[in-house]
């Protein structure tokens, strides 16, 4: 056999042997990141993240990736459930924790054969501003006056990561992890509480390597769910250290958060190569909303609430609203046996796509309960068209529809119609150009809020924060 014929031979049973194999999954979710804030996105050059960056020009970049909301706990529901999360009545952080019958990626990759795990923020427990789960399950509590201790543990459990999907989970956000596995080696324990010492991020990352070694012969799914760069600010001097001090102190702080965080994808990789694991797992790298730049992006003192220093540029607004900023996150896939290097992909996708495709690599059945696409055939170009007809938001007193490259946004009583792949993207309203088009949209997302649990779309200002919304971004396109 010449040498070209027994290499192609050889290249072919390399790609069937990937081709059979389930891929292992590691879903990297970080927490209130704009889309500015990874290199690769081309928004900002203050920004370093090489490792990250490479998963992209490795994989694919998604430039029209969204989230289905604009707040953490209902984004964090849609993308771990598949599902619309206003389908169930979740639809903002004061409303219901994620119900339990509600049947999670990790439980759905769990009956295909695959051991789980989780580290990093969950929020998706019962807690003090869920005033419609405070009313059915403690309603002895007084709504107004209710405080984050007035609900015993006990009640959260069931909620807890453990006890929905996850085999191993190091759950937590700063030092204590809710955990039933050591950094050390101990494993296989009864989910407990412990202090770990350490940086809350280089901790989740830890946590993450562990259960890749601990699980490294076994088909595995795994949420990194990085807390940051959401506030309460903080990163050691190492990261601090890599960025000038003559800049806004918040943005200094998320440069070093996202810069620990890349840190952090580059020691996973590290590893999955280590263990010979990196051509056949699938790495999802999404954030859960944008940042909240808090209109201004003031350099306020402390660490706590406000600007938490990073960037939704170009798009408009911010965490809370449906405009682009509030919405479209830097989104990569990135799966070395499966997907091509370097594509740059602009057709609209969101967060529930990666339960719908994780399904599909584990060889599991498709279902009609997910919202999500498949979205490896389209990548591979062995599927064409859009991966969706339509996405669509509703949030506050605000809702939205995605269809092509348009995009209609009611908030309140204001209607508006963006061509967001235009240059002006949402800062020229062309509802009175396309009147048409705008009717179209606005019919299908009527069409969709009467399929939710609580149905229709809002036609009244919720409150304060969408007369800031219209009044500070969109006047000017009215």
């Amino acid at each position: 056999m010449k040498k070209t014929s027994f290499l192609i031979l050889l290249f072919l049973i390399h790609a069937q042997t990937f081709a059979q194999a389930k891929p292992n999954i590691i879903v990297i979710f970080t927490d209130d990141q704009g889309y500015a804030d990874i290199g690769v996105n081309g928004q900002v050059d203050d920004i370093k993240t090489p490792n990250i960056d490479l998963l992209a020009k490795t994989g694919v970049r998604m430039t029209a990736g969204y989230v289905t909301a604009p707040q953490c706990i209902p984004s964090r529901a849609g993308l771990l459930s598949g599902r619309y999360q206003q389908r169930f009545g979740l639809d903002h952080n004061g409303t219901i924790p994620l119900p339990l019958d509600e049947t999670l990626i990790s439980q759905r990759m769990q009956k295909a054969g695959y051991v789980t795990g989780m580290t990093g923020k969950w929020h998706l427990e019962p807690n003090h501003q869920q005033e419609k789960w405070l009313k059915e399950h403690m309603p002895e509590l007084n709504i107004k006056t209710v405080k984050p201790s007035d609900i015993p543990f006990e009640r959260k459990i069931p909620y807890m990561s453990s006890n929905r999907g996850f085999d191993d989970t190091f759950q937590g956000y700063i030092q204590d992890y809710w955990t039933t596995y050591t950094l050390d080696g101990e494993r296989n324990m009864e989910a407990h509480w412990i202090k770990q010492a350490g940086y809350r991020l280089d901790i989740q990352t830890d946590a993450t390597v562990k259960f890749i070694e601990n699980n490294k012969d076994k088909p595995f799914f795994y949420y990194t769910s990085y807390f940051a760069p959401h506030v309460p600010l903080g990163a050691t001097k190492k990261y601090m250290d890599r960025f000038p001090e003559d800049m806004p102190k918040r943005r200094q702080y998320c440069l070093a958060m996202m810069s620990a965080i890349d840190d952090g994808v580059g020691k996973i990789k590290e590893t999955l190569k280590k263990l010979g694991l990196d051509e056949n797992t699938v790495i999802f790298f999404i954030s859960d909303n944008g940042t909240p730049i808090k209109l201004n992006m003031a350099d306020t003192p402390g660490v706590g609430p406000g600007w938490d220093g990073s960037k939704n540029t170009p798009w408009v607004g911010e965490k809370g609203m449906l405009s682009e900023g509030g919405i479209r996150i830097p989104y990569i896939i990135n799966w070395p046996a499966g997907l091509p290097k370097g594509l740059v992909y602009d057709r609209p996708v969101i967060s529930l796509d990666v339960a719908a495709t994780c399904i599909a690599l584990a060889g599991l059945p498709e279902t009609d309960e997910l919202d999500g696409t498949n979205l490896i055939p389209y990548l591979n170009n062995t599927k064409k068209g859009d991966p969706h007809q339509a996405l669509f938001w509703r949030f506050w007193g605000q809702s939205a529809v995605r269809m092509g490259d348009y995009k209609f946004l009611k908030s309140g009583k204001h209607e508006y119609l963006f061509d967001v792949t235009s240059a002006a993207h949402e800062n020229k309203n062309l509802i009175n150009t396309y009147p048409r088009k705008a009717k179209v949209l606005k019919k299908r997302l009527k069409q969709w809020g009467q399929e939710l649990k609580n149905s229709g779309i809002p036609t009244k200002d919720f409150n304060e924060q969408d007369s800031v919304f219209r009044n500070h971004y969109l006047k000017s396109v009215e």
